[in-house]
């Protein structure tokens, strides 16, 4: 099973993350469920919401408390909340930042760790900073986790016309982006 936890700030669609990927293992053919976890429900409180993926039916119904991946929609939760706690050693991270991972303070974490300007890709596709569908273009080239083509159909049916094109261009774009990170990434670690 691939559990998945996604941090970030009321009205940035974390929770519409969670779904979004949820739905794109549905149309590869897996098992999946997505929920949310928030104290206060308030815009700019700090939010949580867990996916979990599976080519088997799920039946564990508790919050993801050892991820296999996690998505940091707002890099202020970095020094506000402990994202980290339960990351199984060597889990992938993926940031919202147009700050490099080692500026953010990164570096020690043993797993790779990636950083998106999602905030301004969002902006420049859709018109207003809603990083989540970036995100997870992102995090489909980080881990395989789904592919970018179910993510695009799973995006463009929750948006449809031209929300959901322009969504889903954003995220190809991020997918994109940590794609070729990941490349040179593994150059390097070759060299």
């Amino acid at each position: 099973m691939f559990q998945v936890r996604i941090h970030g700030r009321g009205g940035q669609g974390a929770v519409t993350a969670a779904e979004l990927l949820s739905v794109a293992a549905f149309v590869e053919g897996r098992h999946a469920q997505a929920f949310p976890s928030f104290g206060s429900e308030r815009t700019g409180a700090p939010v949580m919401a867990f996916c979990r993926i599976d080519d088997r039916p799920i039946r564990v119904r508790e919050p993801v408390t050892r991820p296999d991946a996690l998505v940091i929609q707002d890099a202020t939760l970095l020094h506000q909340v402990n994202v980290f706690d339960g990351l199984r050693p060597g889990g992938p991270v993926l940031v919202n930042s147009p700050r490099g991972a080692d500026d953010l303070g990164l570096e020690t974490l043993d797993g790779p760790v990636l950083t998106v300007p999602a905030t301004a890709l969002a902006l420049r596709h859709v018109g207003r900073p809603v990083p989540s569908a970036v995100l997870l273009g992102g995090l489909a080239a980080l881990t395989g986790c789904v592919t970018i083509d179910s993510l695009e159909a799973a995006i463009r049916d929750r948006f449809p016309g031209v929300l959901g094109t322009n969504n889903a261009a954003a995220a190809r774009e991020a997918y994109d982006h940590v794609e070729v990170l990941c490349k040179e990434r593994a150059h390097a670690e070759a060299d």
